[in-house]
C-alpha cells in the first residue's frame, strides 16, 4: 500500500517576507489537512507553493490512490470523525458522489474566469485544476504501433499489455466507466483484454516502467507520464486513439466538516490562480486555465481529442463496474 502522511513546513520564513504579504495572508493560521491522490512530489510542491503565500498554515498531507483515499474517508465518515479540510483527487465522479451526499462545502467566491465551464461544478462545490488524459503507450521496439483502442484487442498482443487498476486509480476508474458504456467498445473491450492476459497493476507508474523496459510493451497510461519519460530518453510513445482519450480534471473540494475553512478556501484559490496553474504546467500537466500556456511535451497546434463523458451516468454504475472488473482481473 503506497500511503504517505507527512507534515510539510517551510524552513525559516523571514519577518521581511511576512511583512510583504497581504494582511489576509498573514491572518491565516492553524493546520490544513489535505487528502490527495497526487504523486508525492507534486503534493509536496503544491504545499510549498501554498505556504509561500500563507506561511502561518501548517499543511498535513495524506497521500494514496484515489480509491484508497476515498475508502479511508468513508471509514472516517462512518465513525463520525472525518479529518480532511481539503480533498484533492483524480476524478470528478467521486466528487459528484460526495456532492450528492451533501458532503462538500460551496466556495461561491472561487475565481473561475478562463476555465471551461465543464472543468468545475456549476454549484461550485469542486473545481478541476488540470486535465489528465489516458491513452495508449507503447515501447518503440514493439511490432505494432496502435492507433485505436480496439488494437489492444488483437490476439497477437497476448501477454504484452498492462493497465492501471480502476480499483486503485481514479483516472483508470474513469477510463473503465467511459469505455464500458461505448457501443463500439463496451465490456467486450475488457473481455478481450482479459483474453489477451492483460495485467492490472496498482498505478500508472508501474505501467510506465513495464512499457519502458519492454516487459509489457503496451500499456494504458496517462499522457504526461509517457511524454515526460520520452523527453528524458525513454523509448516510449503515446497514442491518442482515434476513438478519443478519456480524461480527469483532478478536482479539489472543501469538506463541509472542514476544521479550517478559511485556509481551505485559500488553498483552492491558490490552485485556481495563475501561480497555481503555472505550477501544474511546470509539473508537466495540461493546465485547466489554458491561458497560462501549454506543457513542453505538447506540440504547438496539437490537440488531444477527448471522449464525451456523462459524469452522472458513470457515477450511477461505478461500483458495479469496479466489481465486474475485479471479478475479471482480480485485485491489483
Amino acid at each position: 500500500m503506497t500511503i504517505t502522511r507527512r507534515t510539510l513546513a517551510l524552513a525559516g520564513g523571514s519577518a521581511a517576507v511576512a511583512l510583504a504579504l497581504p494582511a489576509r495572508s498573514q491572518a491565516l493560521a492553524g493546520k490544513l489537512v489535505v487528502y490527495t491522490s497526487q504523486p508525492e512530489k507534486d503534493a509536496s510542491q503544491t504545499a510549498v507553493g501554498f505556504k509561500t503565500l500563507h506561511p502561518g498554515v501548517e499543511v498535513e498531507i495524506f497521500r494514496s490512490g484515489t480509491t484508497e483515499v476515498m475508502g479511508k474517508l468513508a471509514a472516517e465518515f462512518a465513525a463520525g470523525q472525518p479529518r480532511p479540510d481539503i480533498l484533492f483527487i483524480a476524478d470528478s465522479v467521486s466528487m459528484e458522489a460526495l456532492k450528492r451526499d451533501i458532503r462538500l462545502e460551496v466556495h461561491a467566491a472561487a475565481k473561475v474566469d478562463g476555465f471551461d465551464s465543464q472543468a468545475y461544478d456549476k454549484d461550485r462545490t469542486y473545481f478541476g485544476t488540470k486535465l489528465i488524459t489516458t491513452g495508449i503507450a507503447y515501447n518503440k521496439a514493439a511490432k505494432l504501433a496502435p492507433v485505436s483502442w480496439s488494437d489492444l484487442m488483437q490476439p497477437e498482443l497476448k501477454g504484452q499489455i498492462s493497465m492501471p487498476s480502476p480499483l486503485y486509480s481514479g483516472a483508470a476508474a474513469i477510463t473503465l466507466g467511459v469505455i464500458a458504456k461505448r457501443t463500439d467498445l463496451g465490456w467486450k473491450f475488457f473481455e478481450a483484454l482479459k483474453s489477451n492476459e492483460t495485467i492490472a497493476v496498482r498505478g500508472n507508474g508501474a505501467v510506465l516502467r513495464s512499457v519502458a523496459i519492454g516487459e509489457k510493451p503496451y500499456g494504458i497510461l496517462v499522457d504526461f507520464m509517457a511524454f515526460n519519460a520520452k523527453a528524458q530518453g525513454s523509448p516510449v510513445e503515446f497514442v491518442a486513439p482515434k476513438e478519443g482519450l478519456t480524461a480527469v480534471t483532478e478536482p479539489v473540494a472543501i469538506l463541509k466538516t472542514a476544521q479550517n475553512k478559511p485556509a481551505a478556501r485559500a488553498f483552492i484559490d491558490y490552485l485556481l490562480s495563475d501561480e497555481g496553474q503555472k505550477l501544474a504546467l511546470s509539473q508537466g500537466y495540461l493546465a485547466a486555465r489554458t491561458a497560462v500556456g501549454r506543457p513542453a511535451w505538447l506540440p504547438a497546434g496539437q490537440t488531444l481529442p477527448l471522449m464525451p463523458m456523462d459524469i452522472e451516468s458513470v457515477l450511477a454504475t461505478t461500483e458495479a463496474d469496479k466489481k465486474r472488473f475485479a471479478d475479471m482481473f482480480g485485485s491489483a
